[in-house]
């Protein structure tokens, strides 16, 4: 079966082509945050460089998140529209397991931060099992402060992964025990979300168009913004 793997959770854009053979095609871009205009030629670019047509495509995956508001509105809207043309079923990934994924192998506790902006981050926390890694928190939005703390109390050799990491590196350099993945893995990557969905069809883990929805966590920042001018 043939993956279309579509992310765009954060300010980079991505997406992947691939299957049992593994990954053909990807293209992914952090300048411009210009996720619409980005999306439709970086997927008609990696059909033509896997020599792979849009019909052939068996499954549509997408990032849920969480992440920033835009971003993820924009790239489930086209996961879906493609699929609902194709008549394919669906898979949601989350951006936290995506970030998670590529570290998979430490023997760490794997905590991936990504910038929720406001002073904020999404994070999880995540530890290697067999054949890949186990989210043993659900996803939250808090300060980096906040993490740090939990992350103190923990007490245990920690790998941290995201652009949320780098953010607030100053918060978290200061910690014991805990280590900052380089600028390479900053972002979801679309390579990953396509193992991971593949791996998940495999396990027959479909589900269709309408059960597909974003993990925002909080409300947008306009309508934070809009409440805020209201209590003034």
């Amino acid at each position: 079966m043939l993956i279309l793997g579509i992310e765009t959770a954060t300010v980079q854009a991505g997406c992947a082509l691939g299957g049992h053979e593994g990954v053909l095609a990807s293209a992914h871009c952090s300048k411009g945050r210009r996720h619409a205009e980005n999306l439709t030629p970086a997927i008609e670019f990696i059909c033509a460089q896997a020599q792979v047509d849009l019909s052939e495509i068996g499954l549509v995956a997408v990032d849920t998140g969480p992440g920033l508001f835009t971003g993820l509105r924009v790239g489930i809207a086209a996961a879906k529209a493609i699929a609902y043309a194709l008549r394919v079923p669906m898979i949601g990934v989350s951006s936290l397991d995506l970030l998670a994924f590529p570290v998979r192998f430490s023997q760490r506790l794997i905590v991936p931060a990504i910038d929720a902006r406001r002073g904020e981050i999404f994070s999880a926390m995540y530890r290697q099992v067999p054949g890949g890694v186990q989210r043993l928190s659900e996803p939250t939005v808090g300060s980096a402060e906040d993490l740090a703390t939990e992350l103190m109390a923990r007490s245990e050799e920690v790998l941290l992964v995201g652009d949320g990491a780098l953010r607030y590196k100053d918060v978290f350099d200061s910690l014991d025990k805990v280590e900052r993945v380089d600028v390479g893995n900053s972002y979801p990557s679309a390579v990953s979300l396509v193992q991971l969905a593949h791996a998940k069809a495999l396990r027959e883990e479909f589900v269709q168009i309408d059960q597909i929805h974003p993990a925002y966590l909080r409300k947008p920042d306009a309508e934070i913004n809009w409440q805020v001018r209201d209590v003034h």
